[in-house]
């Protein structure tokens, strides 16, 4: 009986991780073939009249790297100090079992999974309508912004709490204050997992489209002379290249896109091995 018992274990495991292997390889199959499809159909049409030349007879894609930079520049500023910020006070001021700590946790995590079309929704009736900003790359960052802060306080937070308690009883001990303890001890062993996190966020802004669609106004042809001027984005141009009549140029958009996020992705891991041996080492 233990012998058949021990047979039927070995064979289920045997089972399961055969079908393990399998959903991986059809993950990574319908991964590579998205990005083989698209680099077979965009790299041709990459050039510098794509990149960099004036928005004519041939399109380009200069206002939608102008116009990303700027939505990155204005969520990140916006929510990277206030992510942080809730994240520490979360961690370091409060008691993790208290019931407004979990309903503010249920909170983030809840507008973590909302959809991003919502926030999009939100941003025009509050900014564009509302507010007045009428459509612009301020109200379009401001609502990126809102959109990647439960992402920054959730991470930041996690990374906090991986911080060992000794570390801040050591700081404590040796007569540093709470202020000093956070951001001589915490916040430095905790750094590569903020780091990895406001990366991360960065790649969510980049190839958002439907926050944008609504806050905006997609204005492709023209360079956003400020932050309050209307603008396009990659995501964007993507978009508007694939429904205008121009395939080539929309699949060489996406290729660019592609580039930035896996770049954005391979700087997050380089940044979080450099941060993480700085950890050891300084412990």
């Amino acid at each position: 009986m233990r012998k058949n018992a021990h047979k039927r274990q070995v064979f289920k495991f045997a089972a399961y991780k055969i079908i393990a292997q399998i959903m991986l390889f059809l993950s990574l199959a319908a991964l590579i073939l998205v990005v083989i499809f698209i680099l077979i159909r965009g790299v041709p049409y990459v050039n510098t009249q794509l990149l960099f030349g004036d928005y004519g007879k041939e399109p380009s894609i200069k206002p939608a790297l102008v116009g990303t930079f700027y939505l990155i520049l204005i969520s990140v500023l916006i929510a990277a100090p206030i992510g942080i910020g809730s994240a520490v006070f979360l961690t370091e001021y409060t008691n993790s079992k208290s019931r407004l700590i979990r309903i503010v946790r249920l909170a983030t995590e809840t507008l973590a999974g909302i959809p991003s079309i919502v926030y999009g929704i939100f941003g025009y009736l509050v900014f564009v309508v509302a507010l007045g900003f009428k459509y612009s790359l301020i109200g379009g960052g401001i609502t990126l912004a809102i959109m990647i802060l439960p992402v920054i306080v959730r991470s930041t937070e996690e990374s906090l709490l991986a911080v060992p308690l000794s570390l801040r009883e050591g700081s404590f001990a040796l007569g540093s204050s709470k202020v000093r303890t956070i951001f001589s001890v915490v916040l430095p062993c905790a750094a590569s997992g903020i780091v990895t996190s406001l990366i991360l966020a960065i790649g969510r802004v980049i190839s958002e489209s439907a926050v944008l669609i609504l806050t905006i106004g997609m204005v492709v042809n023209k360079m956003p002379e400020n932050f309050a001027s209307p603008g396009t984005s990659l995501a964007l141009d993507v978009y508007y290249f694939g429904s205008h009549g121009y395939p080539e140029q929309a699949a060489a958009t996406a290729v660019v896109l592609l580039v930035l996020v896996v770049s954005i992705n391979i700087l997050a891991t380089a940044l979080g091995k450099i941060f993480g041996k700085g950890e050891l080492a300084n412990g």
